[in-house]
Formats: structure tokens, C-alpha cells, sequence
């Protein structure tokens, strides 16, 4: 009887044992430029599914998500649209620099709104000029902070074209912001990266800008000093392989900075 007696209580542990679920995993915070949003989105779910670390993502222009960390904000990788601002928190020994890759390329574009009859930009001021009319505005970013206001400024004045574009900029807190803008049919021209251009079928690309008018658009990523856990170190090292390849050609990046795993 006692043994009867002894073996359903071990049977009722093992049971409770295994009605238990395993304790998730810690989720690992990513602070990302809103560029980034589809691609990592993506990478974030293949992630997730192989290594059952869930990824938390934060997307903003990279000047406030690198404000963001250095005001305390709880990020376990940061990955900016430019240099300046990864060198910001470098400076300030925010970022681990053993971790830290320039992982992607990116391309500068001018788009329209997808029914817009313009076919072809010209980058002259003429064209410009015809193109927005007397009260259009052209959409990008803040151009003094902005990684993709701060790329088409450069552009502009390499080109000639500052002076009489700067007074017809609607300078937007990000990106995806400018983006939103043209896509709405706001604002009849935007300049905005190539891969955003391929996340909004509300909007065409009508020019490319020459190579050499702006610095090279490159994304640096690297895990925070605070990050917590091993999470965000892995999720780089992920993001680095061949198997996340994929997810940014499909978006339209150039990946310049792969290899950490494979």
C-alpha cells in the first residue's frame, strides 16, 4: 500500500513538473533607425524562432534613440542610419567598441507619390523648382540631426542646390516620417533612403543621387555597455550571418559588413 501510495505521489511531481513551462527567455532591446524597421522586423522573428530569444524593437531617428541611451535607456544593441551618432555614444563609452561592425549600405533617393506624373528627376534647380510649384515642399529629415536630413543636405550643397532647396524642406523627426508625408501625397517630393522607398508602395523612386554628392550611408551596430544578458551579443552575431543576408537585400540595403557567424 505503501509503495502504491509512493508511486502516484511520484507520479503527481512528475506531472506538476511538466505542467510547469520552461521559464522564457530574457527579451533582448534593440534601438534601431527607423529605416530599419522592416529588415529587422523580419530578422527579429527568424531570431526569435531559432534561439527562443524574444527581440523588443524601438525605432526612431538615430540622433533620439542615441540621446535615448545616453539618458539611461534600457537598450541591448543600438544600430544607427550614420557614423556620427555610433561615434557619439562611443565617445561617451556607452557602446562596446570590440562589438561594434559597420554592417550596411544604403542608397540616397528622390521619390514621388506612386500616381505622380514625374518619371525622371533632373538635379538641377529648375527641375526642382517646376516640380514642387509655388507652395510644395520636399520631405526629409531634420537636417541637422537627422541621419537622412543630414545626408540630403550634404547632397544639396555638393550639388549646387542647397540655397534655394533649403527654404522648401518639411524637415520630419525621421525617416519613415518623411516618407509618410510623400506617400500621403502631402508633399509632391521627399528624399529618403532606397530601402524605404521599397517599404511604401504609396511612393516611386524618380532619381538616385549621383555617387559621391553625400558621404557613403552606412549602418553601424553595436551592443550597448549596459546590455544585459548575452542576448543582444547574439542577436548581432545572427544579424552578421548569411542567414540574415536575406532579410536586408529584400529591402533593399547592401550588406558590407557580414561574417561574425555562419
Amino acid at each position: 500500500m505503501r509503495s502504491s501510495r509512493t508511486l502516484r505521489a511520484a507520479c503527481l511531481v512528475v506531472a506538476a513538473l511538466i505542467a510547469v513551462p520552461a521559464a522564457a527567455a530574457e527579451p533582448t532591446t534593440v534601438f534601431a533607425a527607423a529605416s530599419l524597421k522592416n529588415a529587422l522586423d523580419e530578422a527579429g522573428k527568424a531570431f526569435t524562432a531559432e534561439s527562443g530569444i524574444p527581440v523588443r524593437a524601438s525605432y526612431a531617428a538615430s540622433s533620439a534613440l542615441a540621446r535615448q541611451i545616453e539618458q539611461g535607456a534600457p537598450a541591448d544593441l543600438f544600430a544607427s542610419a550614420d557614423l556620427e551618432w555610433m561615434d557619439y555614444l562611443a565617445a561617451r563609452k556607452l557602446v562596446r567598441p570590440e562589438t561594434r561592425v559597420n554592417l550596411l549600405g544604403n542608397r540616397l533617393v528622390v521619390v514621388a507619390p506612386k500616381d505622380a506624373k514625374i518619371t525622371e528627376a533632373a538635379f538641377t534647380p529648375d527641375w526642382f523648382a517646376r516640380t514642387l510649384g509655388p507652395d510644395g515642399r520636399l520631405a526629409t529629415g531634420e537636417v541637422n540631426s537627422v541621419p537622412i536630413g543630414k545626408y540630403a543636405k550634404a547632397a544639396f550643397e555638393t550639388l549646387g542646390l542647397w540655397a534655394p532647396l533649403q527654404p522648401r524642406l518639411a524637415q520630419a523627426d525621421n525617416v519613415r516620417a518623411a516618407l509618410a508625408l510623400v506617400s500621403r501625397g502631402e508633399a509632391p517630393l521627399g528624399v529618403v533612403y532606397e530601402s524605404d522607398a521599397k517599404s511604401d508602395p504609396g511612393v516611386k523612386v524618380v532619381g538616385v543621387f549621383p555617387e559621391g554628392s553625400h558621404p557613403p550611408v552606412i549602418y553601424p551596430f553595436a551592443v550597448t555597455t549596459e546590455a544585459k544578458g548575452e542576448g543582444g551579443r547574439r542577436f548581432l552575431s545572427y544579424l552578421r550571418s548569411k542567414a540574415a543576408r536575406r532579410f536586408f537585400e529584400a529591402q533593399g540595403f547592401t550588406v558590407i559588413g557580414e561574417g561574425a557567424s555562419q
